[in-house]
């Protein structure tokens, strides 16, 4: 991966190659277990249910507790790292979702739990954004891509890793995994206080607006931009929900494969996720960010044709592997929101990734209706629905990425005037 420093601005293109790979580094540790402590939600939910006595429900609302978290943190956490800047916000995020995970150790009740987990959603809300506006402002266009899906199967090994532990250790005591997942955190924040320079581009941007940069992004000249981004990320997370939610129901209660061959067919599309992502890295810095959009419309056909195919495992299979590599097509979003917006508003901007959990909170209530009226294939098949309409949405967008984009990134004067500073001029 080329790393020079051609097309970094400011004191990031000072910084020395081992010293931008030792962030990178950094940033994929920290992105590990960032995934460690967000999938603790479902690999614990068992033991946790066991242990106080949970219902069904309750168990259940503890990822909607945490989601809402996320969502939470995501437009704070964000603001706060472009207002104050992303070095001290990103080691306090790591910090803090390390020791909301070992809150989970003195949990005793529902209502503790549920509280453990928003604090912990608000934390983790928070690295994506943040993650995101440090690598952007680390490393030139032409490579983001692959960043991303770099840290993106960094993400998706943590729940393997998480597993693996689950099964060598769960048996033992389930509370060891807390203290794997919540001790390293603490540790890694001082390291990325000791590699990240105070005050450079990457810290913060020498712009400064709003209070609330979020209103930024609702400014006339972006807002059209901003709503149409956020409808395009809730249409993501409603074709997920939407079809991979029900996946396991519908494998086995409506195809009828036995409960062992239908987590099979999932683990497929997982792996399909994982090297989907550096192949859609790799697209995106070479063609395009809007090029991926491709990658969802085959996801589109390839959910149609599950649900539509005779029920041979080998073909399930393979049209999972093919969902599962095409639906991550949308790893370039992180590094593109940030470049669609000016460099003082990256945090805030990657956060519009999260603002569509809103739509995903009703996707089961949606989906649910629409499989008691029409059967379960009927409410999967409108995740094809929603995939296709982010993609035409994805295409409509402006394109970023240096010889391939043919309109300017607003700068911040045309944001807002008043940000013209000498250096703007």
């Amino acid at each position: 991966m080329d790393v020079d420093s051609a097309g970094l601005s400011g004191s990031a293109a000072l910084l020395t190659r081992s010293r931008r790979l030792a962030i990178f580094a950094a940033l994929m540790i920290g992105e590990f277990l960032y995934g460690w402590a967000w999938n603790s939600v479902d690999v614990l939910r068992p033991f946790q249910r066991s242990a106080l006595g949970l219902s069904l429900v309750q168990a259940g609302s503890t990822y909607s507790a945490q989601g809402a978290g996320a969502l939470t943190g995501a437009v704070l956490i964000g603001q706060l790292a472009d207002r104050f800047g992303r070095r001290r916000v990103w080691a306090t995020i790591i910090v803090g979702f390390g020791l909301a995970l070992l809150a989970g150790l003195l949990v005793t009740s529902y209502t503790q739990l549920l509280a453990q987990r928003f604090v912990l959603g608000v934390f983790t809300g928070g690295v994506f954004p943040v993650g995101v506006s440090i690598y952007v402002n680390l490393f030139e266009e032409q490579v983001r891509g692959r960043i991303a899906g770099t840290l993106n199967a960094c993400f998706s090994f943590s729940i393997v890793a998480l597993g693996l532990a689950l099964g060598q250790l769960g048996g033992h005591d389930w509370h060891l995994l807390l203290w794997l997942g919540g001790i390293p955190p603490l540790l890694l924040a001082g390291v990325v206080l000791a590699l990240i320079p105070a005050g450079s581009s990457v810290d913060r941007h020498h712009v400064r607006g709003e209070k609330l940069p979020v209103r930024e992004l609702f400014h006339p000249t972006v807002r059209r931009q901003t709503l149409l981004l956020a409808t395009m990320t809730g249409l993501n997370f409603f074709g997920y929900q939407a079809y991979s939610g029900w996946l396991t129901t519908y494998l086995t209660e409506t195809r009828g494969l036995s409960a062992a061959v239908a987590g099979e067919m999932v683990a497929w599309q997982f792996a399909g996720n994982i090297a989907g992502g550096f192949v859609w890295g790799w697209a995106a810095d070479r063609f395009g960010r809007r090029f991926n959009a491709v990658g969802f419309l085959i996801a589109s056909a390839a959910i149609l044709t599950y649900l539509a195919m005779p029920g041979s495992p080998m073909l399930f299979r393979v049209v999972g592997l093919i969902y599962g590599a095409t639906l991550c097509s949308s790893v370039i979003w992180g590094p593109w929101l940030a470049e669609l917006y000016p460099p003082h508003l990256r945090s805030t901007a990657a956060s519009i990734f999260n603002w569509g959990r809103i739509i995903s909170f009703f996707a089961p209530l949606i989906t649910g209706f629409l499989a008691e009226q029409y059967g379960l294939t009927v409410a999967m098949a409108s995740a094809a629905v929603a995939f296709t309409l982010a993609a035409v949405i994805w295409l409509s967008q402006r394109e970023t990425l240096p010889g391939r984009s043919t309109e300017a990134i607003p700068t911040p004067a045309q944001i807002d005037p008043s940000f013209v500073t000498s250096s703007d001029r």
